[in-house]
């Protein structure tokens, strides 16, 4: 299988796994993303309304990459420019306890650091 080498931005090592994980999640924004995808299917214009600090350039090459890696399903809904839905794929799924735990994390983080939690769309304050 001749499979398309990830497209993440960070400097990839071969063969390491943190390096393979962190080349497919680590891109600005994409854990964030995957959360909002995690609670269900967004059109672009719903991830957009959440993602206010987001420019639309940073989203459209996120989710450009994760689907890429197969993390993301897009799926346009009729003709161009038909809204296009996002949705986490079988695999992407997969990355729904590993996202669970790094918000937990950060939740732990943010109590330790007296940071306090935000009550908007950026929150990520419901558990997945």
């Amino acid at each position: 299988m001749n499979k398309k080498a990830p497209t993440g931005n960070h400097a990839q090592i071969e063969g390491c796994p943190l390096s393979a994980a962190f080349g497919a999640i680590g891109g600005k924004w994409k854990l964030t993303i995957l959360y909002w995808l995690a609670h269900g299917e967004l059109h672009f214009a719903g991830l957009e309304r959440r993602a206010a600090p987001i420019s639309h350039k940073v989203l459209t090459e996120q989710l450009r990459e994760l689907e890429a890696d197969g993390i993301v399903d897009r799926t346009p809904t009729g003709a161009v420019p038909a809204p296009v839905i996002y949705q986490l794929t079988p695999y992407g799924q997969t990355l729904l306890p590993i996202i669970e735990s790094v918000r937990l994390w950060g939740e732990g983080h943010l109590q330790r650091s007296a940071v306090l939690p935000r009550s908007d769309a950026m929150a990520c304050s419901q558990p997945l």
